[in-house]
């Protein structure tokens, strides 16, 4: 069966967290957690950006790089950067996925960037700008991953199709 496996090292802003917690349980995904974080996870502002999905998710919590690593030796990572010289689309990504960002206001370590180079990918955007906003980011890879999966185990049509909308 293929996974999406959305990992979010040292996620900061509750939000943000919430918002990718949502993603993950609209499109099957999992997400792993890599500890520092920066809120508690009972936060409200996490729970009320991840609405009512929280039971709906599959949710791996790490006590940091080295717990991750060791219990997904095997897994291939896809390491999303403002810094890498591929580009997201460039990727085609295997059956199970496993795509990791950075904190908000840093993004990953450079020395795992520097160690992984032929798996950092970018998602392009304007000379002079930062970066995008982590949960957009998130999102704009976990759909390119199920674009390439011509969206398999995603519903068929739209809600507004039984209304006979014209």
């Amino acid at each position: 069966m293929s996974r999406i496996n959305i990992v979010l090292c040292e996620p900061e802003i509750p939000q943000n967290t919430g918002n990718i917690a949502r993603t993950c349980a609209a499109t099957g995904a999992s997400l792993h957690l890599i500890r520092p974080l920066g809120f508690e996870i009972d936060n409200a502002k996490l729970k009320r950006a991840g609405l009512d999905y929280w039971d709906k998710l599959d949710i791996t919590f790490y006590d940091g790089l080295d717990d991750f690593y060791s219990k997904h030796p095997d897994a291939k990572v896809y390491y999303f950067s403002t810094k890498a010289k591929h580009k997201y689309s460039d990727v085609t990504y295997p059956d199970d996925a496993w795509i990791m960002f950075g904190k908000e206001t840093k993004g990953l370590p450079e020395e795992l960037l520097y160690a992984n180079p032929d798996t950092c990918v970018r998602i392009p955007m304007r000379d002079g700008l930062r970066s995008l906003n982590l949960s957009n980011s998130v999102a704009i890879a976990v759909y390119e991953i199920l674009r390439q999966r011509d969206f398999e185990d995603m519903q068929e049509q739209g809600e507004l199709t039984k209304y006979n909308w014209q």
